[in-house]
């Protein structure tokens, strides 16, 4: 506990020169510095860290040399991702698409709502066959935009989807 320590000669006071002096006291702060050793110890202790969020995406082995998959122009819905938040769709091939293209937002009414509907759409065209989606990032696109992409392709329920460089048509399209 605290405890108040006085200092006092055999006169109590001292005097000098017409002014009077008292003893200054003194305070022991053990107590006190315990105290926040035992603050900080429980606040290290109960405090928890945050983990690093982390979507994993399977890449293909380089070393491993197989022939090129082909995708039905069906089933492949496309989007391009510009500058300044846009998004450009369409179904099929970038020499002929089938659908589009249209431009859309992202969030729940925009990308996410038109990754339903198409998934959708090409279940019921194709015999209840998956949806494949390309995500084309362009270079005038942010970090942003594509994990926006790929979350929304993900609470679309949608299983297959790859990232990939955009070709000429398609920076055409932005």
């Amino acid at each position: 506990m605290a405890e108040l320590i006085n200092n006092q000669s055999k006169g109590g006071t001292k005097q000098r020169r017409g002014i009077r002096r008292s003893t200054v006291p003194q305070v022991d702060l053990t107590a006190m510095v315990d105290l926040a050793f035992l603050l900080i110890t429980f606040f290290m202790l109960t405090t928890s860290l945050s983990t690093p969020n982390q979507l994993d995406v399977a890449m293909p082995d380089k070393s491993i040399l197989s022939p090129p998959v082909l995708l039905s122009e069906d089933r492949t819905l496309s989007l391009l991702l510009g500058g300044n938040n846009e998004v450009v769709y369409y179904l099929g091939t970038s020499d002929s698409p089938k659908t589009g293209p249209g431009n859309i937002t992202y969030g729940k009414p925009g990308i996410e709502q038109l990754l339903v509907s198409m998934k959708e759409a090409v279940a019921k065209s194709t015999g209840g066959q998956e949806i494949f989606v390309l995500i084309k990032p362009s270079d005038a696109s942010v970090t942003r935009n594509l994990v926006d992409a790929v979350d929304a392709v993900k609470k679309a329920g949608i299983g297959r989807f790859m990232i990939t460089k955009a070709n000429d048509i398609d920076k055409e399209m932005l």
